[in-house]
């Protein structure tokens, strides 16, 4: 993967290492502490204050300049088409995208959190594909448990509406809720979402395109709502290290919990649940990775790619 990000002529990114990446903050002020910091990171991964100004603040920074521009066109464009009367206001929209156990979830908890306190005190909010997927009886039915996490497992069409009356300004959009103790959607329980200036949306196919239609009628993405994408990115052999290290700390903590659907799997003994989690790896998520989520990359606005110590060493930042 490392060979990809590599700068060359023809490439549509600048890549930088993380020490040239971090100048790049200028004066953006620090506004997490490093309690806040383990409280938004995930089991394994082992962001920090120093990683979160030495990555985060430049992309908060970035991310900034490109919400201000967004917001100035949309003025422009509303004085062009209704001579300066008012509409509802568009939320930005960022979508995050990468493989299972990239740390996905870290980087969107840290950016909605660094983004709420820019001093425009924009309304943020943050919404995971997880609760889209579809109910784990639907999936039985269809013989897609072995699928989960594969595009045809999400309920694409709710997708679709969810971001349309988001960016559309609409009050009170609800999403589905997922737990991950019970592995399933959570039946009747809603998330509000209503008219933020800023959404961030997070999954691991949200930058997954379909076949266009041959007789040219329109067929949306759920990339097309997007008006900034980021792709979390690491080499196939840290990601699979990272995700049986995972598992197997899960199994002495939430797999504890008898409501867990993978409770089963904290009664067994390592070697079996090492076998477990390869397996789990090599048949579903590395499929899944190979598949249908890097081919997604180069759709990226930006690439932020990991080392083997799960902290970024590499940015690919696309031209303009």
């Amino acid at each position: 993967m490392l060979d990809q990000l590599t700068p060359s002529r023809l490439s549509p990114y600048r890549v930088f290492s993380a020490r040239e990446w971090a100048k790049f903050r200028a004066d953006t002020p620090l506004t997490l502490s490093e309690g806040e910091v383990r409280r938004l990171r995930s089991l394994g991964d082992p962001v920090d204050l120093e990683e979160v100004s030495r990555i985060y603040l430049s992309m908060s920074r970035l991310l900034y300049a490109h919400v201000e521009a967004s917001q100035l066109l949309f003025r422009q464009r509303q004085t062009f088409l209704s001579g300066g009367a008012a509409g509802p206001k568009t939320p930005f929209i960022i979508g995050i995208a990468g493989s299972v156990a990239v740390g996905k979830s870290t980087t969107a908890r840290i950016l909605t959190e660094l983004l709420g306190r820019w001093t425009t005190s924009p309304r943020v909010a943050l919404v995971t594909t997880d609760g889209f997927l579809y109910p784990n009886a639907v999936l039985e039915a269809e013989g897609l448990m072995q699928r989960k996490g594969f595009p045809e497992s999400y309920d694409v069409s709710a997708i679709l509406r969810f971001l349309s009356d988001v960016k559309a300004g609409a009050r009170h959009v609800q999403a589905p809720v997922y737990s991950h103790i019970v592995y399933d959607v959570v039946h009747g329980q809603r998330v509000t979402i209503d008219r933020p200036d800023i959404l961030v949306f997070e999954g691991l196919n949200v930058l997954q395109v379909r076949d266009m239609p041959k007789d040219g009628k329109a067929v949306p993405f759920v990339s097309d709502f997007f008006d900034y994408s980021i792709y979390i990115d690491a080499d196939e052999d840290d990601i699979r290290r990272w995700y049986i290290e995972r598992f197997m700390k899960l199994r002495e903590t939430a797999f504890r919990d008898e409501r867990a659907f993978f409770h089963r799997y904290s009664k067994i003994s390592d070697e079996e649940a090492l076998a477990i989690a390869e397996r789990l790896w090599t048949t579903i998520n590395a499929r899944n990775l190979h598949e249908n989520i890097l081919p997604t990359r180069p759709r990226a606005d930006l690439i932020l790619r990991k080392g083997r110590d799960h902290l970024v060493d590499q940015v690919a930042l696309r031209k303009i």
